[in-house]
């Protein structure tokens, strides 16, 4: 019993979920993690089946599924080392996944942005913590499973069909609900911005029908360089895919995107930009699917 609390109070605190004075104790916290994470590898090996019936259902997938041990692309890691590192990814997508849904459930007050393809309705509003947030929205006559194939289990071929992309590479896998990414984008002559790339973690979450795929800045190591370009950070993007009512042959898209693009860029154009590029990236992942669909 003792250790099963223990276990249960160490993965509240890994989650974020533990109380305000234990956040204020960072040697604690790693003392604690460090003291669990051998009990917790050893349970995954031995499967979720043994984890405490206490243990909430999610953390136990998490668990079972999700720290699962992966070779690194960039060498091997030491099983202690890969089962920090994913658990830190995966908090992280679990955070961005719960701050997603608290925007698109709690916030109502979206303002129309104006642009020049009306395939895709755009809104946006300022929040705090993440500055202007943008929401695409439209409908795609594609089922949901092909969509999260298309952006999540095959992203590496994104580049193949998205031109403002010149590529987008998996540096490691945690489980089959978590990567992390290096995304770089394509030189464009007269683009405003100039060439940037993103280091990110990308979470897959299911909740009733819908599929919710976030992303946010995260680190690596060895970081990944890139000559020319700008190092810009994600702060929030969460793709929701929702089969429509009564046609789940059709899906639903909700986009929420919040990014610095850093570099000395004014917001004037930070803000004309991103919410352009949900749109171009709607139409060319429209094409795509039209393209496979009909050859």
């Amino acid at each position: 019993p003792h250790c099963c609390a223990m276990l249960q109070a160490t993965f509240k605190l890994c989650c974020g979920i533990a109380h305000d004075p234990l956040r204020n104790l960072p040697g604690l916290k790693t003392t604690a993690i460090a003291a669990t994470q051998k009990d917790m590898r050893s349970l995954v090996k031995r499967g979720s089946h043994h984890l405490p019936s206490k243990i909430p259902h999610s953390v136990q997938r998490l668990a079972g599924k999700e720290t699962a041990i992966c070779t690194h692309p960039a060498g091997d890691l030491s099983p202690s080392q890969t089962s920090s590192v994913d658990l830190s990814y995966i908090t992280q997508g679990e955070k961005a996944f719960q701050q997603a849904l608290s925007i698109l459930q709690h916030h109502t007050s979206w303002q129309a942005e104006v642009m020049m393809d009306a395939g895709a309705t755009v809104t946006s509003a300022a929040l705090p913590g993440l500055g202007k947030v943008f929401r695409a929205e439209v409908v795609l006559a594609v089922p949901v499973a092909q969509l999260q194939q298309e952006l999540f289990e095959r992203i590496e071929d994104m580049p193949q069909w998205n031109p403002t992309l010149s590529q987008v590479k998996v540096l490691q896998r945690t489980g089959t609900d978590t990567l992390v990414t290096h995304e770089v984008t394509a030189p464009s002559p007269g683009n405003l911005v100039g060439q940037r790339d993103f280091i990110s973690v990308r979470h897959r979450r299911r909740r009733d029908t819908a599929i919710y795929l976030v992303g946010t800045a995260t680190h690596i190591e060895p970081l990944p360089l890139q000559e020319g370009c700008i190092r810009a950070e994600s702060r929030l993007s969460c793709i929701v895919l929702k089969p429509l009512a009564g046609d789940p042959a059709h899906t639903h898209i909700t986009w929420l995107l919040s990014m610095d693009l850093k570099g000395w860029i004014p917001t004037s154009v930070t803000d004309r930009v991103l919410p352009q590029s949900q749109v171009d990236f709607i139409k060319h992942l429209h094409q795509h699917l039209s393209a496979t669909t009909c050859p």
